[in-house]
């Protein structure tokens, strides 16, 4: 009797595991190299699924349920053990424990800039990040291609693996949805779903993986493009510039004009003066009816004629309605052309149109 109990002992009559945790993807039975009895109850639970190794080959897969394991629902373990006459007690066999839930919250992002074409600003370089579900679909393709002999395999082992592969995925999709990097940020969702059709049949091919949601949480661009997305929102909210250039003038006059802003508030009334002077030559005032101008012979306007070909900084600022002092900072600045002869400058009329067309 006692030698009964002994080897009653060393057999595996039940095989089950109970998994408390959150983080484990496949599971290798510790059997302690004991063999497993012809009838043994093998207890799969749900969001799990069983798969059979013998030396290095894969044997029966099990789902969810109670499975008495015998020569009829081991047919494949039975054929690689050639038992010819029925199963034979004890046997030996690696039993892995896979889960089969869905795995949710993991993350991804782009650990370096990936380059994308934009309509906007051409060559772009783009930062994102975001979260993915999965499950495992196919037990005998992750057991090859990932977890491998692990005993214990955890989704942190996996997890850099999954990053490299959505990033690069992610790139080819991002290339082909020709979303604007302005509105990314209003079209996450529409990304993502534009995702799942390019990332699942690679996963599932290469992994046994299946993506059930596939999140874009951010996309950035570089300090620069942000830069000119503000100037670009800034331009937007002065609205109409003869406004603008009206209120600035108030501005200016209220606190007197003094100091750099002063001088920029007037240089920039002056600059937009005498665009609508040189425009509306001899007209009226700003929103009234121009008058026409006086023509001289041969067709040229009468005040344009009187300009001479070369004017002094004295004379641009006449025109400008600007102190002569700020029209020779401009030139300094490199800002409006001129010629330095000896101590004085001197500035071509063609010179001064270019600069208020800018």
């Amino acid at each position: 009797m006692a030698i009964w109990e002994f080897l009653k002992g060393e057999l595996l009559e039940i095989i089950e595991w109970t998994d408390d945790s959150r983080d484990t993807l496949s599971f290798r039975f510790p059997d302690e190299d004991k063999a497993i009895k012809n009838g043994a109850q093998l207890i799969v639970r749900e969001s799990q699924t069983v798969q059979f190794v013998y030396l290095g080959e894969f044997g029966d897969t099990f789902g969810p349920g109670k499975h008495t394991l015998t020569t009829d629902n081991i047919p494949i373990l039975t054929r690689l053990k050639s038992w010819k006459y029925g199963l034979e007690s004890p046997f030996k066999a690696d039993v892995y424990y896979l889960n089969t839930r869905l795995f949710t919250g993991n993350k991804w992002g782009t650990s370096n800039p990936i380059m994308a074409r934009d309509q906007d600003f051409g060559i772009v370089r783009l930062r994102a990040f975001g979260t993915y579900d999965f499950k495992i679909v196919d037990p005998k393709l992750f057991l090859k291609e990932v977890a491998g002999s692990d005993h214990n395999f955890r989704l942190d082992e996996f997890s850099e693996t999954m990053k490299s592969r959505i990033v690069s995925i992610f790139s080819d999709a991002l290339a082909s949805s020709n979303i604007p990097a302005l509105d990314i940020a209003t079209r996450f969702t529409e990304l993502g779903d534009a995702l799942l059709p390019l990332i699942n049949p690679v996963v599932g091919a290469k992994y046994g993986l299946y993506i059930s949601s596939f999140i874009v949480e951010n996309v950035s661009v570089p300090p620069e493009v942000e830069e000119a997305i503000d100037k670009r929102s800034s331009m937007a909210a002065v609205g109409n510039l003869n406004d603008y250039v009206k209120f600035q003038l108030a501005e200016g006059l209220e606190t007197g004009g003094g100091g750099a802003g002063g001088m920029a508030t007037e240089l920039a009334v002056g600059m937009a003066v005498a665009q609508q002077i040189m425009q509306q030559q001899g007209g009226g005032l700003l929103g009234g009816t121009p008058a026409q101008p006086a023509v001289g012979a041969g067709g040229t306007p009468a005040a344009a004629a009187a300009l001479p070909d070369l004017l002094s900084p004295g004379q641009v600022a006449e025109l400008l309605g600007v102190s002569e002092t700020d029209v020779i900072a401009v030139i300094e600045s490199g800002e409006l052309q001129a010629k330095k002869i000896g101590s004085s400058y001197r500035i071509k009329r063609t010179a001064v149109d270019a600069f208020l067309a800018d």
